[in-house]
């Protein structure tokens, strides 16, 4: 009877942790879906400047922080200040807009905010150079403030970017 009790807690165990698993990989994208050369061991992640027409202070050192901090903790990749780093990651805001969306049912007048970030990834090993563009919009009320908006979206916008850039750096998504 004690055999039969443990083999049930360890098959319901399992099962546990694999529908753990397939749960929380819906629209998390893990160290599985990454894919590195073996032989690209540094990375220098320049800092992402701000050359939008309208520029959000917070935006750029929050944005290349976390960028920093995803690629370290997410890769086995070591960062260095080494000019001659195997992956060496520069980019720029390109556009940091608001628009109109129009009336929306239940939600009235509403704007959106566009961010788009230009990333170029140079890979010294094989002298070749990656740019790709990502791009994101984030509605808000009309009757909101910009200033408002930008600091209740300001986590998302960050989160969103990062999750973005990160996986057309090394998934090529």
């Amino acid at each position: 009877m004690l055999v039969i009790k443990k083999t049930y807690l360890l098959v319901l165990t399992a099962f546990v942790l694999v529908m753990a698993g397939v749960n929380s990989g819906c629209g998390v994208y893990g160290f599985s879906d990454v894919s590195i050369d073996p032989n690209v061991k540094t990375v220098r992640i320049n800092f992402i400047e701000n050359r939008a027409p309208y520029v959000n202070p917070q935006l750029s050192p929050t944005l290349t922080d976390r960028v920093k901090q995803k690629i370290i903790n997410q890769t086995r990749l070591t960062q260095t200040n080494n000019e001659n780093a195997h992956y060496d990651i520069s980019g720029y805001i390109s556009d940091y807009s608001v628009s109109t969306t129009g009336v929306q049912q239940n939600r009235g007048v509403t704007n959106r905010l566009t961010v788009s970030v230009h990333i170029t990834r140079f890979d010294q090993l094989k002298n070749e150079k990656k740019e790709f563009d990502v791009s994101r919009s984030f509605e808000f009320d009309a009757n909101v403030s910009l200033q408002t908006a930008e600091q209740r979206l300001l986590e998302e916008m960050v989160r969103s970017l990062t999750d973005d850039i990160f996986n057309r750096v090394f998934s090529d998504w």
